[in-house]
């Protein structure tokens, strides 16, 4: 098998990354999430908090954002003035994730990766999903905080990581099963499960 790449994308409290980190362990590859920020900086010369900023969210409303030009694989040079704007950000971004998928083996979670690498053949992609219920009991436990907050936090991660997705897919559902190979209820199987599924289909795509 040559290399091939699994996108992960989550609701928040889902388990997504964690079952991405166990995934990554069992198939031995690399699994990215805030590391491409720090390449992202590195490679640009852009400090790094300018790409925390805008990790999988948009600055100002998704109203406003949407009347701007919907961003196309162009990465502006130092000079521009647009350097460090949302969208030179999001391209620098999705240049690494293409490098990444043409030399190595890896997992990405989130980033738009399953839309960046939608015509990939090498690529299989993975939706994360559990009830509401399930993701509080996930937040609160893990963050330690109240089951109100945890609410907030979830709607309020869930809302901006839907928007960045429809704004830079150019208005596509992040939630619609049709974007995934795979859509996975980690509450339902258990996230234990959820990595074994997938190794098991990446078998079968790539037998």
């Amino acid at each position: 098998m040559n290399n091939y790449v699994i996108t992960i994308a989550r609701g928040f409290g889902s388990g997504g990354k964690e079952i991405a980190t166990k995934l990554a362990k069992e198939l031995q590859i690399p699994c990215y999430e805030r590391q491409i920020l720090t390449m992202a900086s590195e490679m640009s010369g852009i400090d790094e908090s300018e790409f925390v900023s805008v990790d999988e969210k948009l600055h100002g409303s998704y109203l406003v954002n949407l009347l701007k030009s919907v961003p196309y694989n162009t990465v502006v040079k130092p000079t521009e003035k647009d350097f460090v704007s949302d969208i030179n950000l999001f391209n620098i971004q999705a240049e690494i994730i293409r490098k990444l998928a043409k030399t190595e083996s890896c997992i990405i979670v989130g980033k738009c990766a399953d839309y960046i690498l939608g015509t990939n053949n090498n690529v299989i992609s993975v939706y994360i999903e559990a009830p509401r219920s399930a993701c509080v009991a996930s937040i609160m436990n893990k963050m330690n905080v109240t089951e109100e907050r945890a609410h907030q936090l979830i709607k309020k991660t869930d809302k901006y990581r839907s928007n960045y997705y429809k704004y830079y897919t150019g208005g596509k559902d992040w939630t619609n099963p049709i974007n995934y190979d795979l859509v996975l209820n980690s509450y339902r199987i258990g996230r234990e499960k959820c990595v074994e599924l997938i190794k098991e289909y990446v078998t079968i795509k790539f037998k």
